[in-house]
């Protein structure tokens, strides 16, 4: 049985994620096309200069980010990965805070990422443990479920 053409693709997208550091950021010219298109619940860019500057502003707000990939899913040319992200604020609070969330992205033929999008509830996952916000938000939500 052969491997699928954007198998090795994922596992080294995995393992960038994996084993995510500020040093690393170097290496996504060698995962992203140069004009990839990325999105998430904050950012919409293209290219890697932008997708770069992303993951910078991450380590300027958060201590030790780590993913933990917990299913992927790959079928021709796109991947379906879901994943905990795991980290602590520089400010706000020093609790250890998870996000869980999901991410589609399509490999171009070099086997690169040319589409990034992430899902996953900001609202849920972020703002509701944050001091203040988070008394807002949890009172939202609860008036828009009765």
């Amino acid at each position: 049985m052969t491997a699928a053409p954007n198998e090795a693709a994922l596992e080294r997208l995995i393992g960038f994620y994996e084993s995510i550091s500020e040093a690393a950021l170097a290496q996504l010219a060698c995962i992203y096309a140069a004009d990839a298109a990325f999105k998430d619940p904050f950012n919409e860019v293209r290219g890697i200069a932008p997708i770069t500057a992303i993951f910078r502003h991450m380590y300027q707000q958060v201590n030790d980010p780590r993913f933990v990939i917990r299913t992927r899913v790959l079928q021709g040319d796109d991947a379906f990965i879901s994943w905990e992200f795991g980290f602590t604020m520089k400010r706000f609070s020093t609790a250890p805070q998870t996000i869980r969330g999901a991410t589609h992205v399509r490999f171009d033929g070099q086997g690169r990422v040319c589409l990034h999008r992430d899902y996953w509830d900001a609202a849920e996952e972020l703002y509701e443990k944050l001091p203040l916000l988070g008394g807002l938000m949890r009172a939202l939500k609860r008036r828009a479920a009765s």
